[in-house]
């Protein structure tokens, strides 16, 4: 038997009584597997009799392996009668555990709460159109010019900004050099600001095979702390300058960096590829301010566990950027200056916007009766195997053998909620440069 009640918007509480002939068996099993392990004298393994065992070592002995079993089967029978979906382990209170009586015990749980949708089908967004502009191809055409540099070392002539000086450089501070100060055939480009503020100019004019001393003082909140602050000198040997050559944008280039003989094709290209771009950003936000129209008309109460878990997921994926870029994520929260704890609750308000939002789009979802077929999940998975030239089965079969597939159920029935909700939206267009003016 359950009895069970809302102690807020999240969590239930539930009484579930065991008769007492359930638990008698419960006891009878526990009774079987401890004597197996039970070692008395005067006694072969396995046969020591229940009433000297709970003589010898009490009766919690069996009630606790009794419970063991008997608990998590009770409790899954009881939130299958009250049809509750809990979302983490419950906690456990034992109310009644008597001989003779029935075994009563209280489970609290978190619950997927209810969710108030307001208005989803025809909610007022405004999609930006964005023209691709002669401008816009001739920077993209710059942007790859400047990737194709080439470097040229300079045999005469001195540094200047926009030059790769190789340096040699130990740091001294009263006359000391101080850890962390030297470097060996290291590259700096002047003007990128990799430096200290000034040190880079002060190199400005210089020779190959020159030796200059460069002072500075390191800005006062630097995350070094016996640094901060702090004039220094560096002595600086600008071993090699090298001089970027950009190439010119003609047919010859074209050929070189794509599979385009001309100029006029690579443009052509570039402009489709912009314009592609656009329109992928377009439908992202317009499918932002869709799902946030629908999200803000409706009310729910978030779990907590549902916030603290996708606090977990940011922090994964920071973490993984992080790795990316070289960086460990100890290192940077030295450099950040903060705590894990603090990093976390930066994370809150979002994490707690992507919960509401999802649970918004999953109740959609079922109102409308939206779900992935077998077909479409099968689709999604072909087209990722042919992206990474892999064979479908062995894809489906990571997905299944890593548990992922339920993950990427949800992702395409979420998906299929925004086409929906998209499709129902009053949308009106505006061009890129009517937004700006609008602002």
């Amino acid at each position: 038997m359950v009895k069970w009640e809302k102690i807020d918007e999240t969590r239930v509480a539930m009484e579930v009584e065991v008769d007492e002939d359930t638990l008698g068996q419960a006891l009878d099993q526990a009774y079987k597997k401890v004597v197996q392990q039970v070692n008395l004298p005067g006694f072969r393994k396995g046969k020591v009799p229940r009433p000297i065992l709970e003589s010898r070592f009490g009766t919690g002995i069996l009630y606790e392996e009794a419970l063991e079993r008997l608990v998590p089967d009770a409790y899954d029978q009881a939130v299958e009668t009250a049809g509750l979906k809990p979302l983490d382990k419950p906690e456990i209170d034992v109310v009644q555990l008597e001989k003779g009586k029935p075994f009563i015990f209280k489970a609290t749980v978190e619950v997927m709460p209810e969710v108030a949708l307001g208005q989803y089908c025809g909610v007022e967004v405004t999609e930006t159109i964005r023209e691709i502009s002669e401008d816009d191809v001739a920077a993209k055409l710059e942007q790859l010019r400047r990737q194709h540099v080439k470097l040229r070392e300079l045999e005469e002539g001195t540094l200047e900004e926009g030059d790769l000086a190789v340096i040699d450089f130990t740091g001294y501070r009263d006359g000391v050099p101080f850890d962390g100060g030297q470097g060996e055939g290291y590259s700096l480009e002047i003007g990128s600001g990799t430096f200290i503020p000034g040190f880079e100019e002060q190199l400005v004019g210089a020779s190959a095979g020159e030796e200059r001393e460069v002072r500075v003082s390191f800005p006062v909140d630097y995350h070094a702390e016996h640094l901060a602050g702090q004039g220094v000198l560096f002595k600086v040997l600008v071993r090699e300058i090298k001089r970027k050559e950009i190439p010119l944008l003609d047919d010859s280039f074209a050929a070189e960096v794509s599979e385009f003989a001309t100029l006029a094709e690579l443009k052509e290209e570039t402009r489709n590829k912009l314009k592609t771009v656009a329109e992928k950003t377009a439908r992202r936000e317009l499918d932002e301010q869709v799902v946030g129209a629908v999200v803000a008309n409706a009310s729910v109460s978030l779990p907590a566990v549902l916030v603290e878990r996708e606090i977990e997921r940011l922090m994964r994926e920071m973490e993984q950027i992080l790795r990316m870029q070289g960086l460990s994520f100890e290192k940077y929260l030295s450099l950040s200056g903060k705590s894990l704890q603090e990093l976390r609750e930066e994370r809150r308000e979002e994490a707690g916007k992507r919960v509401k939002a999802n649970l918004v789009l999953e109740a959609v979802a079922k109102k409308e009766g939206i779900e992935a077929t077998d077909e479409e999940v099968d689709g999604r998975i072909a087209e990722m195997a042919a992206n990474y030239k892999q064979d479908f089965a062995k894809v489906k079969e990571y997905f299944l053998g890593q548990g992922q597939m339920e993950a990427l159920l949800q992702e395409m029935k979420f998906s299929k909620t925004i086409d929906f909700l998209r499709a129902q939206a009053r949308v009106s267009a505006v061009t890129a440069d009517a937004a700006s003016k609008s602002v």
